[in-house]
């Protein structure tokens, strides 16, 4: 059944495609994905595909709008190509936080690209830490979506060790990460605090309170993404300010947009832990920055896909 399996990639994030292929044990599919003269996408599938189980690596990170486009021209290239079928591997899914209408006049685009990436062909989807899990629910096709929780844990439970278990809190930045957070304190074995903010505007954040004792402690702060990194800076500054001893942070998503950067560095964060559903070359030595990979849980992910089998497993 192996050789049904195939492996193809736009450019959002080739290293991560080529590590998937390695664990799996297949060569990366070959196809061009590039650019006519005049700026538009152009994609040719140089093998045959026809009755292939094909799996697509390609978030749809920054730029979204190019990665997208590269997603939905790969697909329906497969799709004429007659692919038996197409899964879309998007670790990261743009336009996530655009999923509710908060204002008035404003779209639903998460909706919108499930709606896209739906109609040029794909027949299911796979995913990493949605921003909003009740997004699966605006696809009409089936969805596995997979969490980081085990390699970043991995790295969570090394803090441990060093500060010790009962001086040791998971942090939620805000209302919203709680269940996440939790998720995690409950793995660990370690109290959960929650951070009380109020959202200025889109890039900034006022943290109100702390929930929880953090005095002398240990903040392992979770979230699902760093985008500008003001609010997880806000919250490791409160943290510190209210005598936490060392503050850590874990994020899915490494989006690292704006000043997010300068912000870590400046910041009493000494450490920010992200995968590479995002790929993050440009921080690879960063000394506040520890990049983990996932490519083995997508990995499994795509052979228990292949072969038919339960994915939700995987985190039992």
């Amino acid at each position: 059944m192996q050789e049904k399996l195939m492996v193809f990639a736009g450019n959002a994030n080739p290293n991560l495609a080529k590590k998937i292929c390695e664990n799996l044990g297949v060569p990366l599919g070959n196809a061009l994905v590039g650019r006519f003269s005049e700026g538009e996408i152009q994609v040719k599938i140089n093998e045959n595909v026809r009755g292939k189980d094909i799996f697509v690596v390609q978030p749809t990170c920054p730029p979204a709008n190019d990665h997208l486009m590269e997603l939905l021209i790969i697909v329906d290239a497969l799709a004429r190509a007659s692919a038996g079928r197409i899964t879309a591997v998007t670790p990261f899914y743009g336009y996530a936080r655009q999923d509710r209408k908060d204002q008035p006049r404003v779209p639903i685009t998460a909706k919108l690209v499930a709606n896209l990436i739906t109609t040029a062909g794909t027949s299911r989807v796979l995913t990493v830490d949605l921003h909003a899990g009740q997004i699966q629910g605006f696809f009409d096709i089936p969805v596995d979506h997979l969490y980081a929780a085990p390699v970043l844990v991995e790295k969570f439970r090394e803090y441990i060790q060093i500060a010790g278990k009962e001086k040791t809190v998971v942090v939620a930045p805000d209302v919203g990460g709680v269940k996440m957070a939790r998720a995690f304190a409950k793995h660990l074995g370690v109290p959960l605090v929650i951070v009380d903010k109020r959202r200025i505007d889109a890039q900034s954040a006022e943290v109100m309170n702390v929930l929880g004792d953090i005095k002398g402690k240990t903040a392992l702060i979770v979230d699902d993404m760093v985008a500008t990194a003001g609010s997880l800076t806000e919250a490791a500054n409160a943290l510190k300010n209210m005598g936490a001893k060392d503050v850590y942070a874990g994020a899915s998503h490494g989006i690292f947009s704006g000043p997010a950067i300068e912000r870590i560095e400046k910041s009493v964060l000494k450490e920010v832990v992200v995968t590479d559903t995002i790929p993050q070359e440009n921080y690879g030595k960063h000394p506040k920055i520890k990049i983990l990979t996932v490519a083995p849980l997508l990995a499994e992910a795509i052979r228990r896909i292949h072969n038919e089998q339960s994915v939700s497993s995987l985190f039992v």
